[in-house]
């Protein structure tokens, strides 16, 4: 059933919306409170969910019966390359809820104010 999922959008979409979510909200969990400091855990955050993203596509190459070898064939750059590239792309889908999960984490500070 799962297999189903995973060759549509609907499974992807969700992972990916649920990562924009947590990954800001993880990270905040240990991140020191104030205004800078969470610009620099959006940075992060950032360059983490694009990743994140590349390794899942990769993921779902495979799941989907790819072979691994096959993918970075043209060269390891090219592939790395190619799967940077889907995880950019799915930003269109985490970023605008990752900046949300940003934007909420002040309302749970202690020691700084917004």
């Amino acid at each position: 059933m799962i297999r189903e999922f995973s060759s549509g959008l609907l499974l992807p979409a969700l992972v990916l919306a649920a990562l924009g979510w947590m990954v800001p909200r993880l990270l905040g969990r240990v991140w020191p409170e104030g205004v800078r400091p969470l610009l620099v855990l959006a940075f992060v955050s950032t360059l983490l969910l694009l990743v994140v993203a590349a390794v899942f596509f990769l993921l779902l190459y495979a799941w989907q019966g790819a072979p691994v070898a096959a993918l970075f064939q043209p060269g390891l750059a090219a592939g790395l390359a190619h799967f940077l590239r889907l995880g950019l792309l799915s930003a269109l889908l985490w970023a605008p809820i990752m900046i949300l999960s940003v934007a909420s984490l002040p309302k749970h500070w202690v020691k700084e104010t917004w």
